[in-house]
């Protein structure tokens, strides 16, 4: 027990009290069978059921379940990042603790690390039981950071991956605010390859990422590597700065050619309420940006933990 672990599994959790103990249940299975020293980190991310309680005596069972409980909700990425914080293992295993992630995967994730692979990415290479909106909606995405970032974020796959203790420590020490931690994963570089898996089911509750969040997830990880809207608000700027230019030449022409295609305020009304539009959409992008980096100077912590269980002295 009081071995140095070689795997670290690090799970966030929110609300899951129904499925918690049959996810310990398969992972210590799919563990205990590689015949390795392991730990189960647990990041409680501010739940309102019984999921604290139900960590704890998982616990108690089993020491090496090691709970981090939040102050309050974080969210799942400063989850994951303080999982990683707390994980001791040499290789460290990201998953979601609803299934749909199978335990069952983490053999292939270290058969590819043991070869040499620093960084193991699960591929999804079938998503059951999630809609149709919602597999075009994560393979737009996937493909729309793919083009405008300046990382290549591999197709189809999460949070689910496989990392060496070198890349942990990288990515310990990158704290930005507003996290997409499979980009800042690749960002890092070393050795990366994946393996293919089916994306389960999940087995009870409800999903933790409805549109709202998935939205503002979208945001995090385009604006964390691309400058593209902030470059598309100058190039649409310029683009209308010369379709004036050119309407107001027209406009001279056809006035002193006796037309009166262009009398009255119609035009002058659309023309202004456009260019407003233009500009709101503009100011708009450039203070998502400025909302950034007023998050990072205040400087404040990216989690308070309320408790860790099971970390010993110095945790």
């Amino acid at each position: 027990m009081g071995n140095h672990p070689t795997i670290s599994v690090v799970a966030p959790v929110f609300n899951e009290e129904a499925i918690l103990p049959e996810f310990y249940r398969r992972t210590s299975a799919a563990l205990d069978a590689l015949g390795e020293p392991w730990e189960l980190v647990l990041v409680n991310d501010g739940s309102r059921d019984r999921t604290p309680q139900i960590m704890r005596e998982l616990h108690a069972a089993d020491p090496r379940v090691k709970v981090v409980d939040f102050a309050r909700n974080f969210g799942h990425q400063v989850a994951i990042t303080a999982g990683a914080d707390y994980a001791t293992g040499d290789a460290v295993v990201v998953m979601d603790a609803d299934l749909q992630d199978p335990p069952e995967v983490i053999p292939d994730l270290l058969a590819r690390w043991r070869e040499g692979y620093e960084v193991v990415y699960a591929v999804r290479a079938e998503r059951k039981g999630e809609t149709w909106f919602k597999e075009f909606t994560a393979k737009a995405f996937y493909r729309i950071v793919y083009r405008i970032t300046d990382i290549d974020i591999p197709m189809d796959t999460g949070d689910f991956r496989l990392m060496d203790r070198k890349v942990v420590d990288a990515l310990k020490a990158m704290r930005e605010k507003h996290r997409f931690m499979r980009g800042l994963s690749v960002w890092v570089g070393f050795r990366q390859t994946g393996v293919k898996y089916v994306r389960a089911e999940r087995l009870a509750g409800e999903t933790k990422y409805p549109l709202k969040k998935m939205l503002k997830f979208a945001l995090d990880g385009i604006t964390s590597f691309s400058y593209l809207p902030l470059q598309l608000a100058t190039y649409v700027g310029f683009t209308i700065a010369g379709l004036a230019v050119l309407g107001i030449i027209a406009t001279i022409i056809l006035r002193l050619s006796g037309s009166e295609a262009f009398y009255g305020q119609a035009t002058t009304l659309v023309s202004v309420l456009f260019l407003g539009g233009v500009q709101l959409i503009s100011l708009g992008i450039i203070g998502e940006y400025l909302g950034r980096i007023y998050d990072e100077v205040k400087g404040r912590p990216l989690y308070i933990v309320r408790e860790a269980v099971g970390f010993g002295e110095g945790a």
